[in-house]
């Protein structure tokens, strides 16, 4: 008696086992700084010992934009700024630029925007981070180590302020 068994089926009752769907992936092709700006306007006087902390504002944005002609690729921005006093007590304002390139594969549509705008930005964050910390530090001022920024957070109240700018335009 011979065995008939197919043991290439995959264990199914003789049907072929399918290769399992291609796990979605990020790649960062490309980073790099696409605007940087330092100023200092009252140096000297503004890196002599101060009595109090600065208050010190951030701002932060992102961008994301199919890049033309590639399948899959995104021009994503993290922009950046940080003003360290205000008015004539101005410390120093910098503001960062950075952007990377992203290679997107087998995402569903709909998790196309969130990956875009969260992880992609979590992802460039550090490096932006350290080349703000490095231009105040050479600019004369302990280096600024911007916090962690929740990304998540920032997606969802863009999403809901286009959702009311939206229903304001159809009343």
């Amino acid at each position: 008696m011979s065995d008939t068994t197919d043991h290439k089926s995959g264990g199914n009752g003789g049907t072929p086992a399918t290769p399992a769907a291609t796990p979605p992936s990020i790649n960062i092709l490309t980073q790099y700084i696409r605007d940087m700006s330092f100023e200092s306007p009252n140096a000297p006087a503004a890196l002599r010992g101060q009595k109090r902390a600065p208050a010190i504002n951030i701002g932060v944005n992102v961008g994301a934009n199919p890049i033309q002609g590639t399948e899959g690729e995104y021009d994503v921005r993290l922009s950046l700024n940080a003003k360290a006093g205000e008015g004539a007590d101005l410390m120093f304002n910098v503001e960062l630029d950075y952007g990377g390139v992203f290679k997107l594969q087998n995402f569903p549509q709909e998790h196309l925007l969130p990956v875009l705008f969260i992880e992609c930005p979590r992802l460039l964050f550090p490096f932006a981070r350290q080349v703000i910390a490095d231009v105040t530090r050479n600019g004369g001022f302990p280096p600024l180590m911007i916090d962690p920024i929740d990304f998540a957070q920032l997606f969802q109240q863009r999403m809901a302020e286009e959702r009311a700018r939206q229903q304001v335009q159809t009343t």
